[in-house]
């Protein structure tokens, strides 16, 4: 049987999602704490990879078993097997061909700033209190949304086949002295969004103009855009699939 399972987590404790050696991850925790309360060895697919230090409110993966149990006792069970920087909010059956990271239909990423010094929201957002112009930062997502060819944000030396990412919504929002930075499309590149927000900041500061995107774009080099704003302020805030796998009924 094949189960999606929805995870929360801090990304300060964990070095991004995906296993790699000699680094903890929420991948790693989540396989162990599986495998140890169903006794059998579970192997998860997340429906992406988010990098060291990044935060997600809602994470999907699906994994195999062979086990018999109930949904909400083993959420309880791994709730209380799980260290405090991973939380999991549901656990359901899915199609045998389901996939976490294929049938995803959309992702969303939040990116907070915070304009002024507090100490209750270090750890989730990068502070910054040089003035931003938020009129100019939001004429550039117009314009990022006019694109499909993100080269110029990706990680260099990666194994990807192709750097097209449909976006489909991209805006700023101010509460008070917070700046939220949303951003939804089918698919990310690595250090994508990171890479788009620090183009914004500096685009912000006025180092560049909101125009200044479409030759950083046509570039398609990583060296032409702005730096890598701080992994804490990012957050994976959603996953969406279609109703018919969310709503599966064995």
């Amino acid at each position: 049987m094949r189960f999606f399972i929805e995870v929360s987590y801090h990304g300060k404790f964990y070095h991004g999602w995906q296993i790699q050696p000699n680094a903890i991850t929420v991948q790693e925790v989540l396989e162990q704490a599986l495998s140890t309360i169903l006794q059998e060895k579970i192997k998860i697919v997340g429906a992406g990879r988010t990098d060291t230090g990044v935060h997600a409110r809602q994470m999907f993966a699906h994994f195999n078993t062979t086990s018999a149990f109930t949904p909400m006792d083993l959420v309880y069970k791994l709730n209380s097997f799980l260290p405090e920087g991973i939380a999991v909010a549901s656990l359901f059956r899915v199609p045998d061909d389901a996939h976490a990271r294929f049938d995803a239909s959309s992702r969303t990423y939040h990116y907070i700033i915070e304009t002024k010094k507090d100490v209750f929201n270090y750890e989730f957002s990068h502070q910054l209190s040089l003035p931003l112009q938020l009129p100019t930062m939001t004429k550039a997502c117009e314009i990022l949304k006019r694109y499909n060819d993100f080269e110029c944000f990706s990680k260099t030396h990666t194994d990807v086949k192709t750097y097209l990412c449909n976006i489909t919504e991209a805006h700023w929002t101010k509460n008070d002295s917070t700046l939220c930075f949303v951003i939804s499309a089918d698919r990310f590149l690595r250090n994508m969004v990171r890479a788009i927000v620090g183009t914004m900041i500096n685009i912000g500061l006025g180092k560049m103009t909101a125009e200044d995107l479409h030759t950083i774009i046509a570039s398609k080099k990583r060296s032409n855009a702005g730096f890598s704003a701080p992994a804490k302020g990012l957050f994976l805030h959603n996953i969406k699939y279609p109703e018919a796998l969310m709503n599966y009924k064995p």
